[in-house]
């Protein structure tokens, strides 16, 4: 599969509550992130989401701040016990995404 992410991407452990924007559903979904860009996120949750939904999002990154931002599901793949989404930030503050950004730059850094 041709790689189409426009930013390198890390793991973060971490959970997050999303909540569905256009009001058909006001549920709060835990998810468990398996990866992160300051262009997006993929995450796995054991609900079926909306591909193309926008949900709210609180993102708890390794310095234990909150990131508020707003994701768009651009990808979804089935697995035996839930599902596996692709999601890119919406309007994300350029600084959440700076902050993000020189996570992965550390990171790079130790590996080198």
């Amino acid at each position: 599969m041709e790689e189409r992410r426009r930013a390198n991407r890390r793991e973060l452990i971490s959970k997050l509550v999303v909540k569905r924007l256009d009001g058909s559903a006001n549920e709060e979904v835990e998810i468990d992130i398996l990866d992160v860009s300051k262009s997006g996120i993929g995450f796995y949750c054991s609900e079926l989401l909306g591909i193309g939904a926008v949900y709210e999002a609180f993102l708890r990154i390794w310095t234990q701040e909150v990131i508020h931002a707003f994701l768009e599901v651009v990808r979804i793949e089935k697995k035996a016990n839930g599902y596996n989404y692709g999601a890119v930030f919406i309007g994300m503050p350029e600084s959440d995404a700076t902050r993000i950004e020189v996570y992965d730059t550390v990171e790079r850094m130790k590996q080198d």
